[in-house]
């Protein structure tokens, strides 16, 4: 569990915007850990959570494309039913609001990565470490 960088694109909503970003991170040897988009009718939103976010900001940069940086919480946690729900509860009474959160786990996978990103990222580590 960890606080990192997360970077937010702003692209336009098109066939192929996706590949050109990945084919740019890759010719950069910037690994993919996490990634999220949202869509609107002509933009979308991609957050990324990468294994060099300054690389990442420097080649999205490059391309004249808007970036966000922010802190969020990473979380390597066990697969299993409740898992979420546990990290939720702690979270709550704490009052600290998860403002969105994105992961993925292969349903056989011991353990899943969990995105969050949260008013006070290092009170949510604080939280979730005791």
């Amino acid at each position: 569990m960890q606080i990192t960088k997360q970077l937010a694109i702003f692209l336009e909503n098109r066939a192929g915007t996706l590949a050109r970003v990945c084919d740019a991170l890759a010719e950069h040897k910037v690994n993919i850990y996490a990634i999220s988009t949202s869509d609107t009718v002509d933009h979308t939103v991609m957050r990324l959570v990468v294994s060099d976010y300054r690389r990442a900001l420097h080649v999205f940069e490059e391309h004249g494309t808007l970036v966000v940086e922010d802190d969020v919480v990473m979380i390597e946690d066990d697969n299993k039913p409740g898992s979420l729900a546990r990290i939720a509860h702690q979270l709550a009474a704490a009052k600290i609001n998860i403002e969105y959160a994105y992961c993925a786990t292969p349903p056989k996978a011991k353990k899943g990565l969990l995105i969050l990103r949260v008013h006070d990222a290092k009170k949510a580590l604080k939280v979730l470490n005791t």
